[in-house]
């Protein structure tokens, strides 16, 4: 009788030592996006060791892309909890970020101190381009997977528009999306299994957990903005991603646009093609895309005073990272206990199934986005009433940068190279390319 529950039926639950170096291996291996880290904890916990049914795997990914934030790693965190409660939950967590982190850190130092260089430059450009077929590929493995019949197409083609094409806030598309999918009933593609049971909690548990985790997120950002004053640019990071964190939904794909247009128009932090720098440096290293973030504030917060300083750049990473994933831990422990129920009720499925209509409308408006900026620079946004279109008249095509984006979907599509050979192959085409140029 037990063999025929097969791989996904839980066994029980393994020692904490053993989790602990599973989580590590994990964080370090997390390459590729949502997607990809996504199948990798599949892989792990479901088919390789059964430390978690099918059912629930899926329940948390359902539940986990209606929050606000990278969805991979609070699936990460809310497995990491369901095995071992908090402390399982915030090793699960840090080992999916720290180790990215730690690398992003690294180079956005060595970034900001050799950026200017042209063979670095170069070599951004290869990165770049090997992103940008990265995004292309997202693209279609979120439509294929969210995206069930005419109705899942007409949405994610009205999220593209309004987003491209009206520049409507990814926010209120995001929730006319959820609208849209509760009254239109949207079909959904995932298959249900038996779930795993979870301990019930008290309303004033619960409680108590929110407001603990609350004041974890928000005491330090007050303290901040008290001691620096509001109109800081310290108080303006810790204010621009704990909102970030808040109102987004859909994971890293998603929010990337929206969160350029931000720390480039209107914050200033960096230019455009900084901000593709950025993407390309989340990419080569391990943990959640949304990581750019940390670099983002790395270098707003270096460029506060002149020269540059390496130690306020630091200091900005890390307030970055704790207004971007401290949330994570608050919907998490918070909503664990209930999301097999959740899960469960109509009205809630239909919601996630219009968001994830709409997310893949946002990450098709994320590739046209990479794509004028890789391939035509110079390409410059203009308002035609309530429409915006892109002129390409102030600049030309990026020759080098298409035959980089040409190899790249070659080694990535064709030949299915792992992600770090086409980073590294990318790269240094990159630099062959600029030498010979």
């Amino acid at each position: 009788m037990g063999s025929s529950l097969g791989p996904s039926a839980p066994r029980e639950a393994p020692g904490f030592g053993t989790a602990f170096w599973v989580w590590a291996r994990i964080g370090l291996l997390s390459f590729g996006g949502p997607a990809g880290q996504i199948a990798l904890m599949h892989s792990e916990l479901v088919e390789r060791r059964s430390w978690l049914s099918e059912r629930g795997f899926l329940d948390a990914l359902n539940f986990c892309m209606l929050l606000p934030g990278p969805e991979a790693m609070q699936i990460a965190t809310y497995c990491g909890w369901r095995l071992h409660g908090l402390r399982g939950g915030l090793v699960a967590g840090l080992w999916f970020v720290l180790p990215g982190a730690a690398l992003i850190a690294l180079l956005a130092g060595l970034y900001l101190t050799y950026g200017t260089i042209n063979a670095v430059q170069m070599a951004f450009l290869g990165i770049k381009a090997a992103v940008l077929v990265l995004v292309g590929q997202a693209f279609w493995r979120i439509a294929r997977r969210a995206l069930a019949g005419l109705g899942h197409w007409s949405l994610a083609a009205a999220s593209f528009l309004g987003l491209f094409v009206l520049t409507l806030p990814y926010p209120l598309v995001i929730g006319l999306a959820a609208a849209l999918g509760l009254v239109l009933r949207l079909p959904e593609r995932s298959e249900r299994h038996d779930a795993q049971p979870v301990r019930a909690r008290s309303l004033r548990a619960t409680l108590g957990v929110a407001a603990a985790w609350l004041a974890i997120w928000l005491l330090p950002l007050v303290a901040l903005g008290l001691a620096s004053g509001w109109g800081s640019t310290w108080s303006q990071i810790g204010r621009f991603f704990s909102t970030l964190a808040v109102v987004t939904f859909g994971g890293a794909y998603a929010v990337l646009a929206y969160m350029a247009q931000a720390a480039v128009e209107t914050y200033g932090w960096l230019s455009g093609p900084e901000m593709l720098d950025a993407l390309g440096l989340a990419e080569t290293t391990p943990g959640p895309l949304i990581l750019v973030t940390e670099f983002v504030g790395f270098i707003a917060a270096a460029r506060i005073d002149e020269p540059a300083s390496l130690a306020w750049g630091l200091m900005g990473a890390g307030l970055a990272l704790h207004a971007t994933f401290a949330p994570c831990f608050l919907w998490i422990f918070t909503f664990a206990p209930y999301v097999s129920r959740l899960s469960a009720i109509p009205a809630l499925r239909r919601v996630l199934a219009g968001i994830s209509a709409a997310v893949v409308g946002a990450v098709l408006n994320l590739s046209a986005w990479f794509a004028l900026q890789t391939l035509w620079p110079g390409a410059e946004p203009m308002q035609l009433g309530p429409l915006r279109a892109w002129s390409l008249a102030s600049g030309a095509l990026d020759w080098r940068a298409l035959l980089l984006v040409l190899l790249a979907a070659v080694l990535l599509l064709k030949l299915r190279l792992p992600l770090l050979v086409t980073l590294a192959v990318s790269a240094g085409a990159a630099l062959l390319v600029g030498s010979v140029a």
